[in-house]
């Protein structure tokens, strides 16, 4: 479980992040803005972000990263604990099987059996919980990439704004135009303040109580 969601994980956000990248501002008039960290192709403001770099060094994935590998081992660790106690009731009911009467062992047999029902229902609905997370937090990182995107373009009404990957589409991009650790710092001056308000606000509400 672990290494399938982990893949589907980074799989999921090199996806979206790729095409979130790929925007096109149409509201901007050719060739009538300048800049160092851009170019006009045919009257095209265009410059691109590298997609792993981004991912690898913005604050939020890697803590959200973090925090749901957390807790698919703590998951694991759960199942496995339960599953050896299942299995310990099981292995001593059979070493007892034959002194108990048969309604004994029927009811305990039935008891064990729902036992079972329900270790496997629990880690059903905690996989799923688990996968609904991250789904959220898919959905989370993709709207905070987006908003700074378009916040950043106000001030630089870039029309192109392209996602650069290893394998991707763009075969050769020209580093001049690479405004990634400028996406990085802003992303991630973003999620500071972010988390120092959260600290803030929680730091209130407990000296209220």
């Amino acid at each position: 479980m672990n290494n399938n969601t982990s893949l589907i994980w980074n799989i999921v956000l090199t996806v979206a992040v790729i095409v979130l990248f790929f925007l096109h501002f149409s509201g901007s008039k050719p060739g009538t803005f300048t800049g160092s960290d851009s170019t006009s192709v045919a009257g095209r403001r265009i410059v691109y972000v590298q997609v792993d770099s981004l991912l690898k060094n913005y604050d939020y994935f890697e803590d959200t990263r973090k925090s749901l590998e957390n807790k698919r081992y703590q998951l694991e660790n759960d199942l496995t604990t339960r599953g050896r106690s299942l299995e310990n009731e099981i292995a001593f009911f059979q070493q007892r099987a034959q002194t108990m009467t048969l309604d004994q062992a029927r009811s305990t047999e039935a008891q064990l059996t729902k036992k079972q029902q329900d270790l496997i229902a629990y880690r059903d609905r905690s996989a799923q919980s688990l996968a609904q997370e991250e789904a959220e937090k898919n959905q989370e990182l993709y709207e905070s990439i987006q908003s700074y995107i378009k916040k950043y373009n106000r001030e630089n009404n870039y029309e192109y704004v392209l996602g650069y990957s290893t394998g991707g589409g763009i075969l050769f991009a020209d580093s001049t135009l690479n405004i990634t650790q400028k996406m990085i710092e802003g992303l991630n001056s973003e999620y500071k303040a972010k988390n120092e308000k959260s600290a803030a606000s929680t730091k209130d509400t407990t000296k209220k109580k």
